[in-house]
C-alpha cells in the first residue's frame, strides 16, 4: 500500500498523504488535483477503490496496428499532443506480432474506465475480421473515433483520406509522364482502403474486373517486393502502392530486377511517412494530412466524453501528391 501510495503521489504530483484523500473519498481536495490522482492511478495500472470504478477516467485509449510504419508513429504524436492540451492522459497501445491483440486492449482499457478509445488501422479496416470487441464498446456507450476506411456497419464517426482522390492524383502523374501501363500494389482482398482504391482505379483507367495490373501484399516490403515483381515482369512501367511501406519494397524488386527507378519504372507511394525524403530515390508519394486528421479525430472524441453529439457519417480529407525523385517519363523502347 505504501507502495502505491508513493508512486501515484510521484506520477500526480502530489504528496502522498492528498493521494490517500482521494482514495479515501475525503473532502478537502481540489478537483484538478483529484482527478490527476485518478488518473495516474489508472496510468499505473492500479485498481481504483470500489467507490471510485464508476468514474470515468480523463485517460484515453489510442490504439494502434504497429509502429514500424511511421505514418502510424506521426498520427499518434499528434494524437496524444491533442489530447494532452484538452486535459486527458493517452495511453498508447500498439499490437505486435504474437503480442496483445486489439480485442485484448479493448477489454485492458475497458478495465482502466477509460473515457474514450481512438483506433487507427485496426480490424474495422479488414471487412473479413472479427469485430465483436467493437460492439463491447458500444454496449458500453463509451465515445469512439476511427481514422481511415473501414467497414460501415459500426456506427462510430470515421476520419479518413479520401482513397479515390489519392488515386486519381497518382494515376494522373503517371498518365502526364506518359505512362500507360500502371499497375496496384493494394493491401489483402478484404482491406477496405484497399477495395477502395481500386475502385477508384477500376474508374479513371476503364479496367475491367480481374485485371492483371494488381497484386495484393501485406503491408511489408518483403510482401511488396515480391508482388511488384509480378508487377514488372509483365511490362509495367509505372507502379501505384497503397503505404510508402509498400513503395520502398516496389523500388527494392525493381532494382534486383536488374532496372531502375525511375528510369525504367516509376513508382509512387501514399501516406508521405517520415524520412521519404532521404530514401534513393526521394519517393513521389501521396500525403495523408495527418495533422489536421488527429485534430478532427480528437475534436470528435472530446466532443462525445463531453456529452455533445457527433454525426456518424465519414469526414473525408483530401489527400496532396508530393512529387520527389522516383517518378519520371516513360522510358522509350
Amino acid at each position: 500500500m505504501t507502495k502505491r501510495l508513493t508512486e501515484v503521489a510521484r506520477k500526480a504530483g502530489v504528496s502522498e498523504a492528498t493521494v490517500s484523500r482521494v482514495l479515501n473519498g475525503r473532502d478537502g481536495v481540489a478537483e484538478a488535483t483529484r482527478t490527476a490522482v485518478l488518473t495516474a492511478l489508472d496510468v499505473l495500472g492500479y485498481e481504483r477503490p470500489s467507490k471510485l470504478r464508476g468514474e470515468r477516467a480523463r485517460l484515453v485509449g489510442l490504439v494502434l496496428p504497429e509502429l514500424q510504419n511511421p505514418i502510424f508513429p506521426a498520427l499518434a504524436e499528434v494524437v496524444t499532443g491533442s489530447l494532452a492540451q484538452r486535459g486527458f492522459t493517452p495511453a498508447l497501445c500498439a499490437r505486435t506480432i504474437g503480442g496483445v491483440s486489439e480485442a485484448a486492449y479493448v477489454e485492458m482499457l475497458l478495465d482502466h474506465q477509460v473515457s474514450g478509445v481512438i483506433f487507427a488501422g485496426g480490424s474495422y479496416a479488414l471487412a473479413d475480421a472479427s469485430h465483436e470487441h467493437y460492439r463491447r464498446l458500444t454496449d458500453r456507450g463509451l465515445p469512439v473515433v476511427l481514422v481511415n476506411a473501414g467497414v460501415d456497419e459500426l456506427g462510430f464517426p470515421r476520419v479518413s483520406t479520401d482513397d479515390a482522390v489519392a488515386v486519381e492524383q497518382a494515376y494522373g502523374h503517371l498518365r502526364s509522364l506518359g505512362h500507360e501501363r500502371i499497375g496496384l500494389v493494394l493491401g489483402p482482398e478484404d482491406h477496405v482502403p484497399s477495395r477502395r482504391k481500386l475502385t477508384a482505379m477500376g474508374r479513371v483507367a476503364g479496367w475491367d474486373a480481374g485485371t492483371e495490373w494488381v497484386e495484393r501484399s501485406s503491408f511489408s516490403m518483403e510482401g511488396a517486393r515480391v508482388a511488384a515483381t509480378k508487377l514488372v515482369d509483365r511490362g509495367i512501367s509505372g507502379i501505384i502502392c497503397a503505404s510508402d511501406v509498400l513503395a520502398l519494397g516496389a523500388i527494392r524488386a525493381v532494382r534486383r530486377l536488374g532496372r531502375s527507378v525511375p528510369d525504367d519504372v516509376s513508382v509512387v507511394g501514399y501516406d508521405d511517412s517520415a524520412f521519404m525524403t532521404c530514401t534513393d530515390p526521394p519517393l513521389t508519394t501521396v500525403r495523408q494530412p495527418i495533422e489536421t486528421m488527429g485534430q478532427a479525430a480528437v475534436d470528435l472524441l472530446v466532443t462525445q466524453i463531453e456529452g455533445g453529439g457527433v454525426l456518424t457519417d465519414e469526414l473525408l480529407f483530401e489527400p496532396e501528391l508530393v512529387v520527389r525523385g522516383s517518378t519520371a517519363p516513360t522510358p522509350r523502347r
